[in-house]
């Protein structure tokens, strides 16, 4: 995955949405559980959260030069074990390796943007006073121990993404991560570690759903963040509210991928596929619903077809294989659910639909149309290899049916008359618009969404503002004592 590719998150699949299980690597090509580790205990939380509150109030008084260090030196570590990790990555979720090392490749990227540019990003903005005399500054300071709650799709990049301008501002976090990526979240605090880190700035636990509400509402915690499901979204958000704690949540996507016109329809089905099957199409910002001018409708689907038929099933850690599996046998039942609701209901299938005869967590690569409002994949996220095509007389149904979505975070709009896209694209209910391009992510670019898909921006400059108390000092000259006169 380079820096313009997608590189997005997770839905119903988060570690906020399973109370009992183990946190355990299952690898979904084999099916083996390969290791198991223990919750973290209930009687223990307490502990943590005080050292990293403890960390915290030495950290933030660290010279901001030096808490980027660390973090560019915990990029450097990234890089030199690359291979290593990307191949946990591969065994944990089942990303196919060159996309694994990918993720990794875009994580150091974000390491180093915030290491280099952080500290100016916390320079004080003055403003000039319109009353009154001496002057006003806003400065940006930390303000403690945040709760990142993160999935397993990305599970580099989206923990990375919270950790790397918070760390350079000066908080602390506490990773929750999902339970089938444990060892990818035990390996993403050895970085921190080994890269300086003191103890306490960056800390994994095994944490209990339950136990969540805990730690938020612990008064050292000054912030909680969520990548994952619009349920596990409302869940945090709600204690969050309730404790009166800031909070960031990205949630899940319908992206829609409109296509007006193509001078070459050949490289806008192959954009579209890309956006639609990067990381087994489990990403929150992928092309998930192809919506496309009816001049257009029938090649699109036959280029579309040919490409998906492309796709076939075998070891992500192979690098011929152009299918990997989901990242759970859960993940491929549901999704086939959803596809055969639709098929059931009268959805024409024009590639894959089934799961293949291949031990694994595998599904066809699947292009319905004929979607209809009373299906299930009309209006639910489909987190998986299966793209919905719909046909659209113009512009404005594209635009209408692109807006009906409960979901608002991605869109991409693909046009030869970049004028005419831009006219489209103002017009979208989204947090993210990518014209001519599949929806990705790059560290200089705001990632987020609207609507149903959260709130709160990550990556960018604004990232560093989400959880910083913007402080401002109001300075006015004191006024100087007539001296006396000499007697």
């Amino acid at each position: 995955m380079t820096a313009t590719q997608n590189a997005p998150t997770e839905h119903p699949k988060t570690a906020s949405d399973s109370a009992e299980r183990r946190y355990a690597t299952v690898n979904p090509f084999t099916g083996q559980t390969e290791k198991e580790f223990d919750f973290t205990p209930t009687e223990a939380i307490d502990g943590i959260v005080e050292r990293a509150h403890t960390a915290y109030q030495a950290w933030r008084d660290l010279p901001v030069e030096e808490r980027a260090a660390v973090v560019r030196r915990a990029a450097e570590l990234m890089d030199e074990r690359r291979d290593d990790l990307a191949a946990l990555i591969t065994t944990e979720m089942g990303k196919r390796r060159e996309e694994a090392a990918g993720e990794l490749f875009l994580c150091s990227m974000i390491l180093k943007y915030y290491a280099d540019n952080g500290p100016a990003f916390l320079q004080p903005q003055s403003i000039q006073p319109l009353m009154g005399k001496g002057e006003a500054v806003v400065e940006t300071k930390p303000v403690g121990v945040l709760l990142a709650i993160e999935p397993w799709n990305y599970p580099f990049y989206q923990v990375v993404r919270v950790a790397g301008p918070n760390l350079v501002l000066g908080n602390t976090v506490i990773l929750k991560h999902a339970e089938i990526t444990p060892q990818c979240a035990v390996a993403i605090e050895q970085l921190f570690t080994d890269a300086g880190a003191p103890e306490g700035v960056f800390t994994n636990t095994f944490l209990r759903i339950d136990d969540v509400e805990q730690v938020i509402a612990d008064p050292r915690i000054q912030g909680v963040t969520l990548t994952g499901s619009e349920r596990a979204g409302s869940a945090v958000g709600a204690l969050a509210g309730k404790h009166l704690k800031k909070s960031v949540l990205e949630l899940g996507g319908s992206d829609p991928f409109i296509v007006l016109d193509a001078d070459d329809l050949g490289a806008t089905v192959k954009a579209a596929t890309m956006g639609r099957m990067q990381n087994t199409g489990q990403a929150c910002t992928a092309s998930k619903r192809l919506i496309v001018t009816e001049d257009l409708y029938e090649p699109f689907v036959q280029g579309l077809q040919q490409a998906f038929s492309t796709f076939a099933p075998g070891d992500p850690a192979d690098p011929s294989t152009s299918l990997a599996p989901l990242s759970s046998e859960r993940a491929a039942q549901d999704l086939h659910a959803q596809i055969q609701d639709a098929i059931d209901k009268g959805a024409t299938v024009v590639a894959g639909g089934k799961r293949p005869d291949h031990a694994g967590a595998f599904v066809e690569a699947t292009i319905l149309t004929d979607v209809t409002p009373d299906m299930r994949a009309y209006h639910e996220e489909l987190f998986g290899p299966a793209a919905v095509v719909y046909k659209v007389k113009d512009a404005d149904e594209a635009v209408q049916l692109a807006n009906s979505s409960a979901y608002g975070l991605g869109a991409t709009v693909m046009s030869s008359d970049v004028d005419r896209a831009r006219s489209v694209a103002d017009r979208l209910e989204a947090g993210m618009v990518w014209i001519n391009q599949p929806t990705g992510s790059s560290p200089e670019l705001p990632f987020g969404g609207v609507k149903r898909s959260g709130y709160g921006r990550e990556l960018s400059e604004l990232a560093m503002f989400e959880f910083a108390n913007r402080r401002l000092v109001r300075t006015v000259p004191v006024k100087k004592a007539d001296k006396p006169q000499a007697g």
